[in-house]
């Protein structure tokens, strides 16, 4: 068996009007998230598997003309859920998670990974926020309004509650 590795992504993809895609897991239903998903190797960018991770739960190129793949400066470690401990090597219960956002120019229905998802909905920040199963997840949402006054999505050195710096 190959385990995962304690080394994720989360990537929030929204609007330039800051809807945010969620979608429901296949293993939880209730369970609404943003894509996430963890390195292949030790040696796979953070990058890469943001780009990955997208086309595999979502269909779309996060590096197509029109996109802005961005990658936060930030990251967050918790506890991996009981329930999903198995999925790691024996005696590994923490993860971080490296945040990136994702502008598309527009919403629309995406093309989901059966295996991992089996819904998709795209709301305003502030619903999608509340709609998310994972505290990090939430947070990381809440966080968009900042980057958009900012002009860009992903300004380095803006710490946020449960959130470390690189």
């Amino acid at each position: 068996m190959t385990f995962k590795i304690p080394l994720s992504v989360l990537v929030v993809i929204h609007t330039p009007d800051l809807r945010v895609l969620l979608l429901e897991r296949a293993d939880g239903p209730g369970f609404w998230q943003s894509v996430t998903g963890s390195k292949d190797t030790l040696g796979e960018s953070w990058a890469d598997t943001a780009v990955r991770e997208v086309h595999e739960e979502t269909g779309l190129d996060a590096l197509a003309p029109g996109h802005r793949l961005t990658d936060w400066g930030l990251e967050n470690e918790y506890d991996i859920y009981p329930a999903w401990r198995h999925r790691y090597a024996p005696g590994v219960t923490r993860n971080t998670e490296r945040l990136f956002g994702l502008c598309v120019p527009q919403a629309h229905a995406v093309c989901l990974s059966a295996r991992e998802h089996t819904d998709q909905v795209w709301l305003p920040w502030a619903e999608a926020a509340d709609k998310c199963h994972s505290a990090s997840n939430a947070e990381a949402i809440l966080w968009l309004p900042h980057w958009a006054r900012r002009g860009a999505v992903g300004v380095w050195g803006v710490p946020g509650a449960g959130m470390m710096q690189p």
